[in-house]
């Protein structure tokens, strides 16, 4: 790998974190015989922005997540001897949604569990305030 960036301008590496704590696309850094080790081009990047630099679309993977949920039923219910697992994440966010105002939709749920996860993601703006109010009302059932 070394040797392929050293001679390749257009190489790069990339460590791509599936949930990582937030978005970002940053030099990796490591310590190898007590000694700190980089490279420009070897890079942790987090699923958005491994998704934008492969797409060009800066919302790709904001894109796949809101079309997810629909997909996944469609194979659910085409698939012979699939059997979704309990979600019990999702079955907490209903039982969430009957005592607030949020609606309990399928898409509105997903949106939740995608703000939990997601919310420093690109694409996933939580500007309104929603996260905020659904961490809060979360809260008190912890109580």
């Amino acid at each position: 790998m070394q040797n392929q960036l050293l001679k390749d301008d257009d190489c790069a590496c990339f460590l791509v974190e599936a949930i990582a704590k937030r978005s970002q696309n940053i030099k990796w850094e490591t310590t190898v015989d007590k000694n700190k080790v980089s490279h420009r081009r070897i890079r942790r990047v987090s699923i958005d922005n491994f998704y934008e630099l492969v797409t060009g679309e800066s919302d790709a993977f904001y894109q796949i997540c809101m079309v997810l949920p629909e997909v996944i039923d469609g194979v659910i219910a085409t698939g012979e001897n699939i059997k979704a697992p309990t979600d019990t994440v999702y079955q907490e966010l209903v039982n969430i949604s009957k005592n607030t105002d949020i609606p309990s939709g399928d898409l509105s749920m997903a949106m939740a569990v995608y703000l939990l996860g997601f919310n420093t993601y690109n694409g996933f703006s939580t500007e309104d305030g929603m996260l905020k109010r659904l961490y809060e009302y979360a809260s008190r059932f912890g109580e």
